[in-house]
Formats: C-alpha cells, sequence, structure tokens
C-alpha cells in the first residue's frame, strides 16, 4: 500500500534551498497509506505550501513529491481532516507543529 509521511521541520526551510531527498527519518515521520489521504486531496488544493522549495510557491499537497506546509496553512488542513478517526495520529502531528509555528514536511507517494 502506497503511503504519505508527514514530519515536522524543526528549523524553518530555508530559502533557495531544495528538499528532494527522501529522509523521513530526520523528520521522525508518521506514515499515512494513501486510501485513507486520497479522499482529502482536493481539498487541500485551497491550502498555500511550497513544492520542493519556498521558491516554489503551490497549492495542495504535491502528490509524487515533497511539500513543505508553512505554519499558517496547518490549521485550514486540521479542519479539512477533522473527526477522522483514521487520522488522528497525523491531526496531532498537525496541532502540534502549528503549536510551535514549525513548517510540515510531506513525503508523497
Amino acid at each position: 500500500m502506497p503511503k504519505h509521511e508527514f514530519g515536522i521541520m524543526q528549523e524553518a526551510p530555508a530559502p533557495g534551498v531544495r528538499y528532494d531527498e527522501y529522509e523521513p527519518q530526520r523528520y521522525r515521520c508518521i506514515a499515512v497509506d494513501d486510501d485513507v489521504l486520497l479522499p482529502f486531496l482536493r481539498k487541500f488544493g485551497v491550502l498555500r505550501c511550497y513544492w520542493h522549495t519556498t521558491d516554489r510557491p503551490e497549492f495542495g499537497l504535491a502528490y509524487y513529491g515533497i511539500t513543505l506546509i508553512p505554519p499558517e496553512s496547518l490549521g485550514g488542513m486540521c479542519e479539512i481532516i477533522a473527526q477522522q478517526p483514521q487520522l488522528s495520529e497525523l491531526t496531532a502531528l498537525l496541532h502540534e507543529a502549528a503549536r510551535e509555528q514549525k513548517y510540515v514536511i510531506h513525503f508523497g507517494i
């Protein structure tokens, strides 16, 4: 089963730096099955994010790539997946990152 992985970045992404390496252990990522996340992907399309670098602003998750989710988008993401028991671990991670004003990194499938 393909999985998406989410982790909290302890330092904000540096401008001009590309995040192209698959490093889930570095960010202590949690895994979410693709079939659980898939119903929400279209709704995530309203959230400002960055794909691979802060020099590339986009909306939503890079399904096959790496997404940098800024603190200001985390509340909206939580609202989209609210009340989904199968996403409770992701919700907790997003709330923690929002409290600490940290970016979340997403590794697509």
